[in-house]
């Protein structure tokens, strides 16, 4: 059956293909006639039965569809503007499948979504590398064309000048490669290479036995294949991911490889320039003079990146005389002036680093002037008390108040079922057996976390989790070590993801619905960011709801104590920043960008920036939101919100500014939003989940063959487990 190769129909259960089928129509073309048009909203998915069609974007055509291939998947579950301009290029038979049809069976109701994936920084230093080759100016040349004219790494290469491209191109080794032979393989993990083609020839193999028309249109891109000059495997210098797709010599060929480590070595240069150019500001203040007497290079670089960028504008005023405060400002850019008791006494005018406030961050002593902004713009290098802090030493991760451990025994849990599978174990509901309470336990495999060199990863998760206490984020109540797994006892949220229930439920696009769950997150933000937390991989897969309908941030896999600036690229694809892609260091400005991702998906049934592969997605990104075409249920005060949390410069974010979250609270979008209500949980939720009772997991649906593998672990004697466990 055609419809069974449909990506959306493989997440029904197969005794629902009766019911798909009587949701189905045939519908002939003659040649020439458009099926559908690029821009206007679809409410029908087609798949070819017969004949083909021309695709078109913005007037050119891009690709062709054939037999098999499908359009309009999408507007079974929300409205979309259709992509691109279908055309029948002969005789063309589809069948067809209405929204209408398909909601009227209920198959929306039973659709098993699956979670889009998050990638990470991975186990960095630990690919193999090779002594590098000699080259010649020729081909050194054709090196330096091949990185500048990858669109990909173009994003990129703003931090990097000419001699660090010719500091990777040095460093780069060649590799024979015989006809035939795969050098990267699909869904491999093995991905810790970029390769340039010295000479030979490759092609490239999507794994898709039917396409949409995303799909059926990237393929076209690359099924040139890949000639002298060419490049790829970008996506290895930037995090640790699965391959997209095979890439196979046509030809004995010749590559040169760039490693992650040397890609890395080369930015880390950029950064830690920009540290030391703010050490030294640092070290002008008497302050900072005591604080880093005793430490070494990499505690001074530390305190260096604790600072964060702040942005502000003509009349506005970084702070009152007399008012409290808790941070310290440098002005690097524009003019502000100085008012004591309502008199004007001095001006600060950069770039000359100016500095004021910094007595804030020793004492809670009231400010003893005014600061305004003069300049058109005024930018600032900022850090606050608990930065300061956390950089010298003087204050570390601690459990949350109140949060109290060892009380639950692992031996006292009863397994009940499976509840969700992550990348690198799977959550179960359990049970205690003497208090009868239902918990979610999250199983990771040691052996598997070792093999992708995530041991500080998962102790971080951890270690997040245990400062966090909120109503709004998942709580966690006890960790255990066993031989195999390392567990994670968390509170249960029995309502189900919100991806999946936004699907089931038709929910895209419902205003209250988004602001509820928008709000939701705001808040559990601003608790994870008055702890120096950035959480990094924000979605509404991991968004959970409870029995009552409150929403709840999940999964810290991601998450970082991160006093200012941090490196490491991870998240999920549809949601990264440009920072991320650029490799510029982010700070948590990246969770307002995702944020704004969020009310846009929430409000039209797909992220701005959707593509059908990371690279594309990320090529969208660069060019801004201003770019994107918003439908009619993101715009007004929706739009202008989205645009300010989705400003491409990290400091002018919504909630970056002066005002904090406050300025998101009070946005026009929220006009009619009672915040207080929201805080204090007194708000009815637009949605209650149906829930039978503390063990009903029918608001999931998770397969046991989605399971990641359980690799056998073999303790070392790093002891990089030894402190996990809060329990036996």
């Amino acid at each position: 059956m055609f419809l069974g190769k449909v990506p959306l129909f493989k997440r029904l259960p197969e005794e629902d293909f009766g019911s798909l089928a009587q949701c189905c129509s045939l519908m002939d073309f003659r040649p020439g006639q458009v099926v559908v048009n690029q821009g206007h909203e679809g409410q029908e998915l087609f798949v070819i039965k017969k004949g083909t069609a021309a695709v078109s974007v913005d007037g050119k055509k891009v690709a062709m569809l054939k037999k098999g291939d499908f359009f309009g998947e999408s507007a079974l579950l929300h409205d979309e503007p259709r992509n691109a301009t279908i055309t029948a290029s002969d005789e063309l038979k589809t069948i067809r499948v209405g929204r209408k049809e398909f909601r009227d069976m209920g198959l929306n109701q039973k659709l098993d979504f699956a979670r889009r994936g998050a990638v990470g920084g991975g186990a960095a230093g630990e690919c193999e590398t090779k002594p590098p080759t000699q080259k010649s100016d020729e081909e050194k040349k054709l090196m330096i064309g091949a990185i500048k004219n990858n669109p990909n790494l173009a994003v990129v290469l703003g931090t990097l000048d000419d001699s660090k491209i010719h500091t990777m191109i040095d460093k780069a080794w060649e590799e024979n490669v015989a006809a035939n032979v795969p050098l990267i393989t699909a869904g491999s993990n093995e991905a810790d290479y970029f390769y340039i083609v010295k000479s030979g020839s490759f092609k490239v193999v999507v794994p898709n036995d039917v396409s949409s028309v995303d799909q059926v249109i990237q393929n076209t891109k690359v099924s040139e294949g890949l000639q002298p000059g060419s490049s790829f495997g970008e996506l290895a210098l930037l995090y640790f991911a699965p391959r997209a797709a095979d890439v196979v010599a046509a030809e004995a060929s010749v590559v040169w490889v760039i490693d992650r480590v040397t890609f890395r070595a080369v930015l880390a240069e950029f950064f830690d320039k920009q540290s030391a150019e703010h050490l030294k500001i640092l070290e002008t203040i008497e302050l900072f003079q005591t604080a880093m007497k005793s430490m070494d290079e990499k505690e001074k670089k530390q305190i260096a990146q604790a600072l964060t960028e702040m942005t502000f504008y003509k009349n506005q005023t970084v702070f009152e005389q007399g008012a409290a405060g808790d941070a310290m400002f440098i002005l690097v850019d524009g003019t502000v002036t100085v008012i004591k008791d309502k008199t004007e006494v001095n001006q600060l005018v950069a770039p000359e680093p100016r500095i004021f406030g910094e007595a804030a961050l020793v004492d809670d002593k009231p400010r003893n002037a005014t600061i305004k902004v003069v300049s058109e713009v005024a930018k600032t290098l900022t850090m606050d008390k608990l930065a300061f802090d956390m950089a010298t030493g003087k204050k570390t991760n601690a459990t949350a108040p109140g949060k109290e451990y060892g009380v639950v025994k692992r031996t006292e849990l009863k397994q009940l079922g499976l509840l969700g599978c992550g990348g690198f174990g799977a959550v179960f509901m359990v049970e205690h057996q003497k208090t009868k309470e239902s918990y979610a336990l999250k199983l990771l495999s040691k052996g598997y976390v070792v093999k992708a060199g995530m041991q500080k990863s998962v102790i971080s998760e951890k270690n997040v989790q245990m400062m966090c206490n909120s109503a709004f984020v998942v709580q966690l109540y006890e960790t255990f070590n066993s031989d195999q797994n390392l567990e994670l006892l968390l509170e249960l949220a029995l309502g189900g993801e919100l991806y999946a229930t936004y699907n089931k439920k038709a929910f895209w696009g419902k205003v209250p619905h988004a602001q509820f769950y928008v709000a939701g997150t705001v808040l559990a933000f601003e608790h994870l960011h008055s702890k120096k937390i950035i959480f990094r991989d924000l979605k509404p897969e991991n968004l959970l709801l409870n029995e009552k309908g409150a929403v709840k941030l999940t999964d810290m896999g991601l998450a970082k104590v991160v006093p200012g600036t941090t490196f490491t690229t991870c998240g999920t694809p549809d949601y990264f920043a440009p920072e991320l892609i650029a490799a510029k260091g982010h700070t948590k400005a990246v969770d307002w960008w995702t944020l704004g991702i969020l009310a846009f998906e929430l409000l039209s049934g797909h992220p701005p920036f959707e593509a059908p592969s990371p690279t594309v997605i990320y090529q969208k990104v660069s060019k801004g939101i201003n770019k994107v075409t918003f439908p009619k249920s993101c715009k007004g005060a929706a739009e202008t919100m989205i645009k300010s949390l989705c400003s491409h410069n990290p400091s002018d974010r919504l909630p970056m500014r002066q005002e904090g979250t406050d300025a998101l609270k009070k946005h026009e979008w929220y006009a009619e939003f009672n915040w207080q209500d929201m805080e204090s949980l007194a708000m009815t939720p637009p949605y209650v989940p149906h829930v039978k009772s503390k063990t009903d997991a029918s608001n999931f649906s998770a397969r046991k063959e989605d399971m990641p593998p359980q690799i056998p672990y073999k303790a070392d004697k790093s002891g990089w487990d030894k402190d996990f466990a809060t329990s036996t």
